[in-house]
């Protein structure tokens, strides 16, 4: 593997105003399948890897390959901090534990999940076995407590993050699920499956709190054979968790607010795959089968003070912790987001 550079076509001019900016290509000699961004500790005096300023925090991608490997870089320089090696297939997507600690979780065609960890030199810590289909998706809860798989089978399986254990399966699709996501307070799970629904779920009771049904909009859309309306691809919850983006084969995407259950807005895109939050809010991201990336305004929102302390709260409480409360139940299925 290589990394090359070169400055970014155009005049002085243009080199001045973007500070001589430079397109860099990470050489993976495979095809790249998943990717996710962490940042490495500042390193302190003596410390030479990565190789970023002492005092300042790296940032770090790794890569999914297509021959089963794992591949983590250091951004700035292009530096190949490890090869991870272990799936025995193309690794699909890759999750880094948001509390920074560099935890890895990739999943993989080889059925598995495994868990990795950066700070003792790429070790890998844990095989997750459970799924009989390739594992498309994993993602990690923003409290780092669990993890969510989806493997293209009408069950989700939900983890422990701490013992490495299955806690259970979440079983309510009719069909394959692709996709699936975390709300920013670690109290929402969202599921996309191809019988065209979103499942939101209270990971720690397993309970379906809301169904989203993608309706075709016959009036809006001029759909051929071809187009298999079902097919929903990719979820994702937006920063405040107020919310969701999804992609799906009927040429949409759509916006849905937390509180209703029509979307809120639509947008007119093809062949779309997956969609992401931009972290700030205010903009989404999605990618497409034909190698684009498409950038959209999405809805701002200024949260409430009633969600944002919601917010606050679970954070740090569980379910059953909210339930056992001295609190109104009225105020229990609000912290609880059963008042929909």
């Amino acid at each position: 593997c290589k990394t090359s550079e070169r400055k970014s076509r155009g005049g002085k001019a243009e080199a001045r105003s973007r500070g001589a900016a430079k397109e860099k290509t990470l050489e993976c000699g495979q095809i790249v399948w998943g990717l996710a961004f962490s940042a490495w500790p500042a390193a302190e005096a003596g410390e030479t890897e990565p190789s970023c300023a002492v005092g300042l925090p790296c940032l770090i991608l790794a890569t999914g390959l297509n021959d089963g490997q794992i591949k983590v870089w250091e951004v700035q320089t292009g530096h190949l901090l490890f090869s991870l090696s272990g799936h025995q297939d193309v690794v699909r997507d890759l999750s880094f534990a948001p509390n920074g600690s560099l935890i890895l979780v990739s999943a993989s065609r080889d059925k598995t999940l495994r868990v990795w960890d950066l700070s003792r030199d790429g070790r890998q810590v844990q095989v997750l076995s459970g799924h009989v289909q390739w594992v498309y998706c994993c993602s990690i809860s923003p409290d780092c407590s669990m993890l969510c798989s989806a493997a293209g089978e009408k069950s989700a399986l939900l983890w422990s993050m701490r013992s490495y254990t299955l806690i259970r399966r979440l079983e309510g699709h009719q069909s394959s699920v692709v996709s699936c996501d975390f709300s920013p307070d670690s109290a929402l799970l969202v599921t996309a499956s191809y019988d065209a629904c979103v499942i939101m779920w209270d990971p720690y009771t397993g309970e379906q709190l809301r169904t989203l049904r993608h309706v075709p909009l016959h009036s809006a859309l001029d759909y051929s054979s071809e187009v298999h309306t079902s097919s929903l691809r990719s979820v994702c919850f937006s920063p405040e968790g107020l919310y969701l983006a999804t992609v799906a084969d009927d040429r949409l995407l759509r916006i849905w607010a937390l509180e209703l259950r029509a979307p809120v807005a639509f947008a007119p895109m093809t062949n779309g795959l997956c969609c992401m939050y931009f972290p700030h809010g205010g903009c989404i991201a999605t990618g497409t089968r034909d190698g684009h990336v498409q950038f959209w305004t999405a809805p701002r929102v200024l949260s409430s003070l009633k969600h944002l302390c919601r917010k606050a709260l679970r954070t740090f409480l569980t379910t059953y912790q909210v339930l056992a409360l001295p609190i109104p139940r009225k105020l229990k299925e609000f912290l609880t987001y059963r008042t929909f």
